[in-house]
């Protein structure tokens, strides 16, 4: 396990996520988020997304691109560097700002952040492909990863790390299905 992050980063981390609570905290946010980030659990609205596209013909490149990107990011995100860095949960600092839960708090690590990380790399992907899909795409990844600041359970460089890393994941998913479709459709040839 990598040690801790540098203090200053965890200090600007503490300050911003608790003036995010500051100004944000109320009744309606308080029951919208648990709603919009349980879209996120388990990468489960992506993976439906994925099948979904996969069954018709003009979006199933993009739904196994997603695919490819989730499988990435549950390898490399959730299984490696989650496992590396080790970071504890915000609100598991004497510090924390929360006073009683408005979800069942996760017991993984906090660096990157799944939720964010999963709907980046299917946002970025369908951006990429189709932006159709890909606009609203990114606005729901915008409010997941905003929920899991919202609600306590990430710190902004969490959500920072699941973005950029899911961009990453995305790009390197379409990358190498659209270069497995070339072989396939010229043959298995080498370019």
């Amino acid at each position: 396990m990598l040690p801790y992050f540098p203090d200053f980063i965890q200090q600007f981390d503490i300050w911003l996520l608790n003036a995010i609570s500051n100004a944000f905290s109320c009744e309606f946010l308080d029951a919208l988020m648990p709603i919009i980030t349980s879209l996120g659990n388990g990468g489960v609205f992506w993976i439906i997304t994925a099948v979904a596209m996969m069954c018709f013909k003009k979006t199933r490149v993009a739904g196994i691109s997603v695919a490819v990107a989730l499988l990435i990011g549950l390898a490399l995100g959730n299984g490696i560097l989650k496992n590396l860095f080790g970071r504890v949960r915000p609100f598991e600092l004497e510090s924390a700002l929360i006073s009683s839960p408005l979800i069942d708090m996760p017991s993984d690590h906090s660096f990157p952040s799944g939720h964010t990380l999963a709907s980046f790399e299917a946002a970025t992907v369908l951006m990429i492909k189709d932006k159709r899909f890909g606009i609203p795409a990114l606005v729901l990844s915008v409010l997941i990863a905003f929920s899991r600041l919202y609600l306590y359970v990430h710190f902004p460089t969490d959500v920072l790390g699941g973005i950029l890393f899911g961009a990453l994941f995305a790009i390197i998913a379409v990358k190498a299905v659209d270069k497995a479709i070339s072989l396939i459709n010229n043959g298995g040839a080498l370019k």
